[in-house]
């Protein structure tokens, strides 16, 4: 039988409930124990797709299409799992499955209220994931906090779960933080009590307490949080902040999670060996030489926008043992006060996706600085799209060039709305979306990277290269280099005698992992790795 852990948050968000998810599932999965995750998002939202980035940061998309939250990334990245639209669930997507069968009559006139019909509804998601994934536990993390008014029909839903489960297939795992108060010198519990108590007030007793503080917390700690929140003193978890992310399932290791769990929920497995993963912290943590790469976006204030390209980057590096160091640079400025300005140190440059014109003609002086320069350049999906603009206006001596998103009455409309778009009215989950195939020409920089000839990749987009423009690209070397199998789709483009000039139409970061960074990524860094900015651009080796 599916075995459940919930992984509840207090006090206050983004203390790193996601990522305490994420590294369950790891130390699990080094005991053999077959995971699978669910996150349960509380806003009415249907999913995150039409949000903005400044709202919800990047918007994570599953190999079967589904828009989700960043979270998801964070779980196949630690866990090494594909996950789907079954492991995101909304209290929108809830709220309209309950109303939709109520219009449909099949609650047979019947009064609909949260507690049945919404929590069963919950539940049975629950149980789908569990039957669908055949996993031995499904780790749920409840967004938001303990208190919020509109977590709580997911709290009522896994706090009946325990009944219907049996107390021994489920367990609660309570994030909170100790604040430090630099006045005193001391790390505060009573936060932790109280969102504990407010827990307890609708009827969860949690297992264990993640505290997550600036330090480790000292026995004297650790035994007052025992006493008052009713939790067995190996169970109050320590988790300072780590210099790395993927430090913290080695911390959660170490402070005895795994036993703790895998004792109290009778799971059987390995002991857990985390040899792999410890090494690939230590190189994290003490890298050979270190790089700066420019990401050129819109929406760098928020750096958990681009987090899959964030640690896409680190995989990179991590496999050439570099610590790739990122300049955010607001693509805006860029257009107020020229490239140069951040990009004449950096040894390779990124711009990853986005929507609306804000900030694109920034991105274009940004691809012609790296076009001519010879700094190593890679676009992700709005990447591809204005180094396509670029080369149309630069090269081809189309100075109207422009996609029809950011201009409709372009006269060189050399990026245009795909025709399976053209009658879309509605938004979120409408644009081309999830793996879909493509097949690379042999002998260019793709080819080599990936060491094949047909790829599948994920993709998120509504805008494409216009055909009619791809044999007056390839007069000035602006290659077509993935196409998809039809013909049809153009899905990557290269420039050939630049060191690395190459724009994709998916999103490769949401398939790269830390000990298996994406092919793109790794070629581009090993480009990079070799640049030196002396005035010119030179590619040079450095070993």
């Amino acid at each position: 039988m599916t075995k459940f852990i919930f992984v509840t948050g207090g006090v206050v968000s983004s203390i790193g409930k996601g990522i305490a998810v994420a590294s369950i599932g790891r130390i699990l999965k080094s005991r053999g124990i077959s995971v699978s995750v669910l996150k349960l998002d509380p806003y009415l939202n249907v999913d995150p797709g039409t949000m903005s980035p400044y709202q919800h940061g990047e918007v994570f998309v599953t190999g079967d299409g589904c828009e989700t939250d960043l979270d998801l990334g964070h779980y196949e990245r630690f866990i090494d799992i594909d996950l789907t639209q079954s492991s995101n669930l909304t209290a929108g997507q809830i709220f309209s499955e309950v109303i939709a069968r109520e219009r449909r009559g099949e609650f047979l006139g019947g009064t609909i209220q949260s507690v049945p019909h919404v929590t069963d509804a919950i539940k049975k998601r629950m149980h789908s994931l569990a039957e669908e994934s055949g996993a031995d536990v499904i780790v749920v993390e409840v967004g938001g906090t303990v208190g919020d008014i509109e977590g709580l029909p997911f709290l009522e839903a896994i706090r009946q779960m325990r009944n219907e489960a049996g107390r021994d297939n489920v367990l609660y795992v309570h994030v909170t933080l100790l604040p430090y108060i630099g006045a005193t010198g001391e790390l505060k519990t009573k936060p932790t009590q109280h969102s504990v108590r407010e827990l307890r007030s609708i009827g969860i007793q949690p297992d264990a307490i993640i505290c997550r503080s600036d330090q480790l917390i000292t026995d004297d700690i650790r035994n007052k949080i025992s006493i008052h929140c009713d939790v067995q003193i190996k169970a109050v978890i320590s988790l300072p902040t780590v210099p790395s992310v993927y430090g913290v399932p080695l911390m959660l290791e170490d402070e005895g999670l795994g036993d703790f769990i895998v004792s109290s929920l009778t799971l059987s497995g390995t002991t857990g060996d985390m040899t792999d993963w410890q090494n690939m912290v230590s190189s994290i943590e003490q890298p050979d030489k270190s790089m700066l790469v420019a990401v050129v976006g819109k929406y760098v204030e928020l750096q958990d926008s681009y987090i899959s390209v964030k640690e896409a980057l680190v995989h990179a590096g991590l496999w050439h043992k570099l610590d790739v160091n990122i300049r955010w640079v607001q693509a805006q400025d860029v257009e107020k006060y020229g490239p140069e300005e951040y990009l004449d140190d950096v040894s390779g440059i990124v711009i990853p996706g986005g929507f609306g014109r804000r900030g694109v003609e920034g991105m274009i002086e940004t691809v012609r600085y790296a076009r001519e320069k010879e700094v190593p350049y890679l676009g992700l999906c709005l990447g591809l799209q204005v180094m396509v603009v670029e080369a149309a206006r630069n090269l081809l001596g189309k100075s109207n060039a422009n996609s029809t998103e950011f201009d409709p009455d372009t006269t060189d409309p050399v990026i245009h709305l795909m025709h399976e778009q053209k009658e879309v009215t509605e938004k979120g989950g409408t644009m081309r979306l999830g793996i879909y195939p493509c097949e690379l020409v042999e002998g260019t920089i793709a080819s080599k990277s990936y060491g094949d000839t047909l790829i599948s990749e994920r993709h998120r987009h509504r805008f494409e290269v216009n055909n009619e423009y791809r044999d007056l690209f390839k007069s000035v070397d602006v290659l077509p280099s993935g196409i998809s199998p039809d013909g049809n789709l153009v899905e990557i483009m290269e420039m050939s005698g630049h060191p690395y000039m190459l724009g994709v139409q998916f999103h490769p970061e949401f398939l790269s992992r830390p000990d298996r960074p994406h092919p793109l990524f790794r070629e581009f860094v090993d480009t990079a790795k070799r640049t030196l900015r002396e005035g010119g651009q030179h590619v040079l080796p450095l070993s």
